[in-house]
């Protein structure tokens, strides 16, 4: 009955475009549908690095521990966990009823053990599988090439880092932290990519690359809602390949598909207001959900110690840029609201260390005056930028030669700008930073004098002892609160430099169908569809 059910649920999702009147066979079911235009390569999460790819395997796999709405770390997997004084071991006690899906290659379904929490990490840091992941993993404490996983017994799972890293726990909620069962692994080899096999809401049905893909309900998910109510509501989730985004719009517009992410410029003057509003010939048809994303956008400076300006003046000429810039003007015009000024520093809206004021406001007089006060007059800037941000580009053009400054910008391939700005050639630049985890650390790191490019993120070459010694005293501290308060001092001390112009901070956008019920959004812009409901027409 089972098999029949669901090989009727593929036909309705293979020829939605069937006529005649032929019984629909997805009558009843209940299907969130959505469109992935940048594609999907890949099912096995040790590979999903964007979010096209964790936004599929979010639904296959589940980790040790999540994150909800508010950025706090949940239990997943784990349903608890101590870490020791010294901030080095964690100890995770795992649920014993979180069961592999049912899979030809596991014929008879398994609780998951704190082997396979060993195994699945192994996995992942494995060089021969080459997994773009690995990184999360570079606290862990190493002996003899062999990390310090441990399984203490079947539901007791720990691990050791080489020195505290407070961030640590949040990155384990990560995709290419998910849990995978050796047997499914080992089974399907390099197909299993194709072949995935979780714990996740939902499991693997059916893949046609390129053209459709297919996951269906979990019957043996182990979370619940508050009522008791077994998690997830949907039958079925559906993705689409469109490569058109023009096309994929027009489809969603027409209820198509239940889920847009993101606005592509070709049409958001005909969804959005200037006020970043939903336009209200939608109403009752489109409903947007919006929130902070941890994304920040701003242009960087190189900083050579060499510069012939001296310290003082290339100092005053990169606050004199941060001045001159009107950040609401830039969002209303350009991106329909699409964001938050950026008046703070480089931590973004939405998480915690973040400050509004210790950033640069628009002030032109004041730029002016920096100009001015320090012969800059007339001083050249070359601002290196892509094709996709080259209005962004001009309008920054345009507004620091109001300061008295000229600007050239130069538009280059995405690559050649990625090269040139690690080796140092680039001596302003437009960049952008999406964290990896929602800690601020991940934002701060970038202007450690340690994490000088190209063997580490800090492309502008920012480097203060006093910065360097408030993040290694943050690294230290176990306690969260505690810890963000040198995370906002940090921040503040930067930008006094103002090595990097912070133009704004981005926001999830999502446009979603009315018959859509309990899709929420969170700073990571991670697609959660545990508790999403279609509602019946």
């Amino acid at each position: 009955m089972r098999g029949e059910r669901w090989a009727f649920l593929l036909i309705g999702l293979m020829f939605l475009t069937c006529c005649g009147k032929h019984e629909d066979p997805n009558e009843g079911l209940s299907i969130f549908k959505y469109n992935e235009s940048g594609g999907i390569m890949t099912l096995d999460p040790i590979y999903a690095k964007d979010l096209p790819h964790i936004w599929a395997c979010n639904q296959l796999f589940s980790s040790l521990v999540a994150f909800d709405e508010e950025m706090n770390v949940v239990p997943r997997i784990a349903k608890s966990w101590e870490i020791s004084e010294d901030g080095t071991v964690y100890t995770f006690h795992l649920r014993d009823d979180v069961r592999f899906h049912e899979d030809e290659s596991m014929p008879k379904p398994r609780c998951v053990t704190a082997e396979d929490v060993c195994y699945s990490f192994n996995r992942l840091v494995d060089k021969r599988l080459n997994s773009p992941g690995v990184w999360i993993f570079a606290p862990v404490a190493q002996e003899n090439g062999q990390y310090a996983f441990q399984a203490l017994d079947d539901t007791t799972f720990q691990m050791r880092l080489s020195k505290p890293f407070p961030p640590f726990l949040g990155i384990l909620s990560m995709t290419y932290a998910s849990v995978v069962p050796k047997e499914a692994v080992e089974f399907y080899g390099d197909d299993f990519r194709r072949h995935p096999v979780g714990t996740g809401p939902f499991r693997f049905q059916y893949w046609n690359e390129g053209v459709k893909l297919v996951f269906r309900r979990n019957p043996d998910y182990f979370e619940t809602d508050e009522k008791g109510e077994r998690l997830p509501y949907l039958d079925a989730v559906s993705i689409s390949f469109l490569i058109d985004r023009q096309v994929a719009f027009l489809e969603f517009i027409k209820g198509k598909f239940d889920f847009m992410s993101g606005i592509d410029a070709r049409y958001k003057d005909e969804l959005l207001t200037y006020d970043g509003e939903l336009r209200h010939k939608y109403d009752g048809k489109i409903e947007l959900i919006t929130g902070p994303y941890l994304n920040t956008e701003y242009i960087s400076f190189f900083i050579d110690p060499n510069d012939t300006l001296g310290v003082d003046r290339a100092r005053a000429l990169r606050q004199a840029v941060s001045y001159s810039i009107d950040r609401d003007k830039m969002l209303r015009y350009l991106r329909n609201g699409m964001g938050f000024p950026a008046t703070g520093g480089m931590i973004p809206e939405g998480l915690p260390g973040h400050r509004d004021q210790i950033g640069y406001d628009y002030d032109l007089k004041k730029a002016q005056r920096l100009v001015k006060d320090n012969h800059l007059e007339g001083y050249q800037l070359n601002l290196s930028t892509t094709a996709d941000y080259a209005d962004i580009g001009k309008f920054v053009q345009s507004q620091v030669e109001q300061a008295n400054l000229k600007c050239k910008m130069d538009v280059m391939p995405t690559a050649t700008m990625r090269s040139m700005r690690a080796n140092g050639s680039l001596s302003f630049f437009r960049a952008s930073w999406v964290a990896d985890y929602p800690d601020a650390e991940n934002y701060l790191s970038l202007f450690t004098t340690s994490n000088f490019a190209p063997s580490g993120p800090n492309y502008s070459h920012y480097s203060n002892p006093r910065y360097d010694r408030l993040y290694d005293i943050a690294m230290s501290c176990a306690e969260v609160e505690e810890r963000n308060a040198y995370y906002a001092n940090m921040d503040s001390l930067m930008m006094l430099d103002a090595p990097v112009v912070v133009l704004f901070y981005d926001k999830v956008l999502r446009f979603v169908n009315n018959r859509v019920e309990g899709l929420g959004c969170n700073p990571t812009n991670l697609l959660d569809l545990r508790k999403v409901r279609i509602k019946k027409s």
